[in-house]
């Protein structure tokens, strides 16, 4: 039987939330200070950031809330919805922070350099330090994935500050300071278009990136005394947990039980579906409008009967 990820890593959430608002006020704190939008607005960008995290956190908590009777499938969907409403805010701080530096470009203030190189040195190490914490599981768990991807391009910002807050200090560039701004602003909004389209795809059950369901149907139609598939459709469960649902028509075989035991360890094998429902017909199932046939032939009859994985 295929177990349920556990490993919601909330522990790792925690100390990322709670790091990134402590570095988040000390960057205000000094951006007030210097007057540097660059820091101002890296301190916003990170507040959205500390908000977003808090987001996944509160997500990988609700994700182990068991099933009820209400909820079948328990919280786990949460953390699905929790990168979509990160990407959101992302795409909103973005905007405001491209349009302060743009007007900020006519007459930039003097910013002394020193300070924003070493708060933004600093906020490389933090952000690093804190990608490091919520590493594991990143490419397979779309609620680390938007942490991750926010901590990394949050480290290649800071890296950025620290260049800009060298040239205002060595060379007096003051339009660095607004530079700095808008290149955070696009950064934040190309790194969030792609979780937000991935965000928003999974919030509406589509076919989880990486899987081919053409393939997936390929498959199932190859097994043994499979004639006919329909009602195939496979989705995101949560972090981790891929489900997929489908009717199969096999005539004349008697030995459906171990047919979908083994059917189910192939398709988590092959194409990490650990949640499958599988149903077997007799017929020909074209009265339950088949859409695949297998190149074998068909037998008729009307028995049904379902096997479930969990």
């Amino acid at each position: 039987m295929h177990g349920h990820p556990h490993a919601d890593g909330t522990r790792a959430f925690a100390w990322v939330t709670l790091i990134n608002l402590a570095y988040t006020l000390l960057e205000a704190g000094y951006g007030f200070a210097t007057n540097s939008l660059a820091l101002l607005s890296d301190a916003v960008h990170n507040l959205g950031d500390v908000l977003g995290l808090a987001l996944a956190w509160g997500a990988a908590v609700l994700a182990r809330r068991p099933p009820t009777a209400r909820h079948t499938y328990g919280w786990r969907r949460a953390t699905l919805l929790s990168p979509l409403a990160n990407a959101l805010l992302l795409v909103a701080f973005s905007g405001a922070l491209g349009w302060e530096a743009i007007r900020r470009f006519s007459a930039p203030p003097e910013v002394p350099g020193l300070p924003v190189m070493v708060v933004a040195a600093l906020g490389i190490a933090v952000n690093l330090g804190a990608a490091w914490l919520v590493r594991d599981g990143h490419a397979h768990d779309l609620n680390r994935r938007g942490a991750f991807l926010h901590l990394v391009a949050d480290a290649a910002v800071s890296l950025a500050a620290v260049l800009a807050g060298a040239g205002m200090w060595w060379l007096g560039w003051t339009w660095l300071d607004p530079a700095m701004a808008l290149l955070i602003a696009v950064v934040v909004a190309a790194g969030s278009f792609g979780l937000l389209r991935d965000a928003f795809g999974a919030a509406m059950d589509a076919v989880p990136r990486g899987i081919d369901q053409a393939k997936v149907r390929e498959w199932l139609l190859a097994q043994p005394g499979v004639s006919a598939l329909h009602h195939l459709h496979i989705w995101s469960l949560g972090a981790g947990e891929i489900a997929m649902t489908a009717h199969l028509v096999r005539a004349g075989e008697a030995d459906h039980d171990a047919f979908i035991d083994r059917v189910n360890d192939g398709l988590d094998a092959h194409f990490g579906i650990n949640h499958p429902t599988l149903q077997i017909e007799r017929g020909t199932g074209c009265e339950h409008d088949c859409n695949d046939r297998a190149p074998h032939g068909h037998a008729h009859g009307h028995d049904d009967h379902d096997g479930h994985r969990h």
